[in-house]
C-alpha cells in the first residue's frame, strides 16, 4: 500500500509523518504507516518513499516533528508535499547565540535546521546580551507569519570559549554536567558507607580474590566497569572470568540515583571531559574496579580450552580484588615480549598470551558465523592548557583492544542465552533488555547489489532478497586492496540497519548472534543495569516482576534515544575541535577520501584528522555535475569526468568556519 495515496476514502485518517530537515532550509516527511508508526529509518532522508518539502510549506514544523500534512501537486516521479499542522514537537528547547538589534534580543539556535530565529522574551537573567550562548525555551508557534518566541532557561556562557561550546553542545543534546541536589547527597552518602565491604556481603558472594585478575583500559580512563580473570586448570583447560562492576548494589531501583541514571542513560564522552550517567563518587570510586582494593562485582565466569569453546559457565555476583591496572599500550608490550618490569611479566605473560591466542579463537568462530568486522579509524586531540587542538593523533588498534572486545561479546552473549532460556521456562519468554540488529532493508540492498554488479563483483542474496553477514564478509575481502574497496566499503555500511535495544529478541545480524545483551559496561549504560537486576533474579530463582517487565519497552524506547542523542553530542565535539585545528591551517592541501556524494557537493574525509569537509559541486570547474544517487557518483555532463563515493582524492582546505562547525575544500584532483 502506498503511504502516500490520494485517493479519498470515506472516513480516512489524514496524512501523519515525520519531519525531516536539512541544514539548507529543505524538509522531508517519513511517512507513518496506517496505525500512526514510524518505520524504522535504516537510509538516508533521501530516499525516493519520502515526500519533499520547501522551506514555505513546513508550516511552523521543525526537524523530527510529527506533522500532518498533504500532498501538492508535483512533476512525475517526485512526492511533494506541505505541512498542515504540527502534531507534536520533538523538542522545544534549543541551545543557541543571543543577538542584539535595536531594542529587541533575538536567539539564533546552534542547529542550522532550526530555519528561523527567535524574539527573547520575559525577564532576561544576568549575563543575557548580545554574543551570548543561551538555552532556551520554546512558546507555542503556529502561526509561520509571525516570529517564534522564546525565554531564556540559561545562560550558558560567551560564544567561542571552549567551556561555553562544550556545555552548549551538552545541553543541546539534552545533558548537564550538575546532579540533582537529592542524587548527589545519595551519591555522597554510599560512598561514605560503602567501604569496607561488610564481611556478611562477602560471604554471599563468590570469592574470586585468590584468582590473578586484571583490568585492561585506555591510559586516560577514570573508571573501571570490567576486570578478566585467569586460572590454568591443567590439561588444556582455563577459568577465565569477566568480572563487571557490580553498580546494582548500590544503585537500587526507584532511588534519586537509579531515576538520574535511568533519565541519563548513558555517560557522554567528549573530547576533553566524561560527563558521567552516574556521579563521579560511584563512577570513579565506589564502583570502579580499581587495582588493589576488594570490590563488588558480577562475574561470568567460563571454563574454556584452547579452542575457544565455553565447557562450563556460570554467573553470579562476586568480590574481586584487581592485581593490575593495564593500559592497551602496556598490556600490548606484554605480549610482543617488550614488558620491561620483570615482575609484571612473570606474572602475567603467560595468562595474557592464553587469554589473547583463545580471544583469536573466538573472534574466528564469529567471523566463521558471519560476524561482519567494519575496521574503524577513531582520533584523539591533544590539547594545550587552553584546551585548543595542537594535535590530532589516530587510536591505534591494537590486539589488547580486540582480546577485551571478545571477552565482553562472550559475557554478553551468553548472559542473554541464559536469560532466554530462563524467561522461555518460566513465563514465555517475557522480554529482556535485548541489544538487536536486524538485516539490512531488501530496498537498499537491491540498489547495493546493483552498484556492486556494475563493479564486477557479487553479492547473493537470499529468497528475501538480503545478504548473509557471511557472503558480506566474503565480497569484503574480495574487494581488499581494490580501486573500488573504499567505494563498496562505505555503500556496504550505509545499507547496514541500526543497533537499538528492544524488550524482544531479533538477534544480532552484525554480530550473528541469535541472542544478544548488554551487560558488561553498568557504570556508563543503563540497559546493562536492568541486565544486572533481571540475571539476578532469575539466579535467584524469582525472575523480574510484572511491573518490571511492563518497563521493558519504555526503558529500552528511551535508551536507544539517549543512545543516539550522546553519540551526537560526543560527535559535536569532534567536529568542533577538528574545526578549531583547521582553521589555523587554511591552505593546507590534504589526502582524502569521498565519504559523502550529495546533489549540493562532495563530503571529503581527511584520512589523517577525519575531519570532513565539502567540496561544492560548482566549484569542481567548468562543467556542469549531475548526481547519479544510485551508484553515489557526480558525473560532468561534458567532460564525462567521475567522482565516486570512496574515491581517494587531493583537496585544499580553503575556509572554516568554527562557529557552524563547517570545512571548506577545494578538489585538486584524484589519486591514485
Amino acid at each position: 500500500m502506498n503511504p502516500h495515496s490520494t485517493t479519498p476514502q470515506p472516513g480516512a485518517k489524514a496524512l501523519i509523518g515525520t519531519l525531516s530537515v536539512s541544514r539548507k532550509g529543505l524538509g522531508f516527511i517519513v511517512p507513518h504507516d496506517a496505525d500512526g508508526n514510524a518505520p524504522k529509518r535504516r537510509g538516508k532522508r533521501s530516499d525516493t518513499k519520502d515526500a519533499k518539502v520547501d522551506e514555505r510549506d513546513l508550516n511552523c514544523g521543525f526537524h523530527g516533528d510529527i506533522v500532518e500534512y498533504r500532498l501538492i501537486p508535483s512533476r512525475p516521479g517526485e512526492i511533494r508535499a506541505a505541512v498542515t499542522h504540527v502534531l507534536s514537537r520533538a523538542s522545544d528547547r534549543f541551545v543557541g547565540t543571543l543577538k542584539a538589534e535595536g531594542n529587541s534580543l533575538f536567539f539564533t539556535a546552534d542547529d542550522a535546521r532550526v530555519y528561523k530565529d527567535f524574539i527573547v522574551e520575559g525577564d532576561l537573567p544576568e549575563g543575557a546580551k548580545d554574543g551570548m550562548k543561551a538555552y532556551v525555551l520554546m512558546r507555542a508557534w503556529s502561526d509561520p507569519k509571525s516570529i517564534p518566541r522564546c525565554e531564556i532557561l540559561r545562560v550558558i556562557g560567551e560564544k567561542g570559549q571552549h567551556e561555553t561550546e562544550m556545555r552548549s553542545i551538552l545541553m543541546a543534546k539534552g545533558f548537564v554536567l550538575d546532579y540533582p541536589q537529592d542524587v548527589e547527597a545519595q551519591a555522597e552518602e554510599t560512598a561514605a558507607t560503602a567501604f569496607p565491604i561488610p564481611e556478611d556481603e562477602i560471604a554471599r558472594r563468590i570469592d574470586m580474590r585468590g584468582t590473578l585478575t586484571f583490568t585492561i583500559d585506555p591510559e586516560d580512563a577514570k573508571d573501571f566497569d570490567d576486570a578478566i580473570s585467569f586460572k590454568d586448570l591443567g590439561d588444556g583447560r582455563y577459568e577465565i572470568g569477566v568480572h563487571i562492576a557490580d553498580v546494582s548494589h548500590y544503585v537500587r531501583p526507584g532511588t534519586p540515583l537509579d531515576r538520574e541514571a535511568a533519565d541519563r542513560a548513558f555517560s557522554v564522552y567528549l573530547v576533553d571531559r566524561t560527563v558521567p550517567m552516574l556521579p563521579h563518587q560511584l563512577s570513579t570510586h565506589v564502583c570502579s574496579l580499581n587495582p588493589h582494593e576488594n570490590r563488588c562485582a558480577f562475574s561470568a565466569i567460563f571454563i574454556m580450552n584452547d579452542a575457544g569453546e565455553v565447557l562450563e559457565r556460570r554467573f553470579g555476583k562476586s568480590i574481586i580484588y584487581s592485581d593490575m591496572r593495564f593500559t592497551y599500550e602496556n598490556a600490548q608490550d606484554v605480549l610482543d615480549d617488550k614488558c620491561e618490569d620483570k615482575n609484571v611479566c612473570d606474572q602475567f605473560e603467560f595468562p595474557l598470551k592464553k587469554i589473547n591466542a583463545i580471544s583469536k579463537e573466538l573472534y574466528r568462530k564469529n567471523k566463521e558465523a558471519g560476524a561482519i568486522d567494519f575496521d574503524t579509524t577513531e582520533v584523539k586531540f591533544v590539547l594545550d592548557e587552553n584546551f585548543h587542538p595542537i594535535a590530532v593523533k589516530q587510536k591505534p588498534r591494537l590486539d589488547t583492544n580486540r582480546l577485551i572486545e571478545q571477552y565482553m561479546l562472550l559475557a554478553n552473549r551468553e548472559v542473554a542465552q541464559y536469560i532466554f532460556t530462563e524467561s522461555k521456562k518460566r513465563n514465555g519468554d517475557a522480554g529482556l533488555m535485548y541489544r538487536v540488529h536486524d538485516s539490512p532493508d531488501a530496498d537498499r540492498i537491491a540498489d547495493l547489489t546493483l552498484l556492486i554488479r556494475a563493479l564486477g563483483h557479487q553479492l547473493p542474496v537470499g529468497t528475501d532478497g538480503k545478504p548473509t553477514g557471511k557472503d558480506i564478509n566474503a565480497l569484503l575481502q574480495r574487494i581488499q586492496g581494490k580501486a573500488e574497496e573504499g567505494l563498496l566499503k562505505v555503500a556496504t555500511i550505509r545499507s547496514m540497519s541500526k543497533a537499538v535495544y528492544s524488550p524482544n529478541n531479533a538477534g544480532h545480524f552484525g554480530l550473528a548472534f541469535a541472542h544478544y545483551t548488554h551487560f558488561t559496561s553498568p557504570i556508563r549504560r543503563y540497559p546493562d543495569l536492568v541486565v544486572h537486576r533481571v540475571l539476578q533474579a532469575y539466579l535467584t530463582g524469582t525472575g523480574p516482576s510484572k511491573a518490571e517487565i511492563s518497563s521493558f519497552d519504555r526503558v529500552a524506547q528511551h535508551s536507544t534515544f539517549r543512545e543516539i542523542q550522546a553519540a551526537e553530542a560526543e560527535r559535536d565535539s569532534v567536529r568542533f575541535k577538528q574545526c578549531e585545528y583547521w582553521q589555523e591551517r587554511v591552505g593546507q592541501e590534504i589526502n582524502g577520501v569521498i565519504s559523502g556524494v550529495t546533489e549540493w557537493g562532495l563530503y571529503v574525509e581527511d584520512e589523517v584528522t577525519k575531519a570532513e569537509g565539502m567540496v561544492r559541486l560548482r566549484d569542481l570547474g567548468d562543467d556542469f555535475f549531475e548526481l547519479r544517487e544510485k551508484q553515489y557518483t557526480v558525473v560532468g555532463a561534458r567532460s564525462g569526468m567521475k567522482y565516486a563515493l570512496g574515491d581517494k582524492v587531493r583537496a585544499k582546505v580553503t575556509a572554516v568556519d568554527v562557529e557552524g562547525k563547517s570545512i571548506d575544500l577545494a578538489m585538486l584532483g584524484k589519486r591514485e
